[in-house]
């Protein structure tokens, strides 16, 4: 598993996800709006509300749940494919949030990057790999809120750890 210890040199590891990319794209058309994670988050909701969740317009006209989306199981082999690597490189822990005011920024830092998922109609993913290389203005637009993002949401953090 030495493979899992080195760091590839970049211009290799970009050639190879721009090939990737084309291959993907050729194959399955454009990836948008974190559909594996929406529809999980569907079939999660169907589980415990039942026929209720049809009284929710977004699952019942937009986003009807299905198991068999494709999406699904994509999300479910990057995760898959992160956890081996991490594995591999025997650089796996799980850290467990001490503090409540710990949990409560994951929660609204999450709830924030599901919104903005829905408001920019695009994936993280698919913004990297799909509009970046498209010269898509749209992509650029959602790369910068992506890291201007991150970067004010590590000052909150950080401030919250210091007090």
């Amino acid at each position: 598993m030495e493979f899992f210890k080195k760091t590839l040199d970049p211009v290799i590891a970009l050639a190879a996800i721009a090939i990737l990319d084309i291959f993907m794209f050729l194959i399955v058309g454009a990836w948008t709006v974190g559909g594996g994670e929406t529809m999980m988050t569907g079939l999660m909701a169907q589980a415990v509300l039942g026929d209720d969740l049809e009284r929710i317009p977004f699952w019942n006209i937009v986003f009807k749940p299905d198991a068999g989306y494709w999406k699904i199981y994509i999300s479910l082999g990057m995760l898959f494919g992160a956890f081996v690597g991490a594995v591999a490189s025997k650089e796996f822990y799980l850290r467990v949030p001490r503090r409540l005011s710990e949990w409560v920024l994951i929660t609204i830092g999450g709830l924030l990057m599901g919104v903005g998922i829905r408001l920019a109609f695009v994936c993280n993913v698919s913004t990297f790999f799909g509009l970046t290389p498209e010269m898509n203005l749209g992509g650029y637009l959602a790369i910068s809120g992506i890291l201007a993002g991150a970067w004010v949401g590590s000052l909150i953090y950080k401030k919250i750890l210091e007090s």
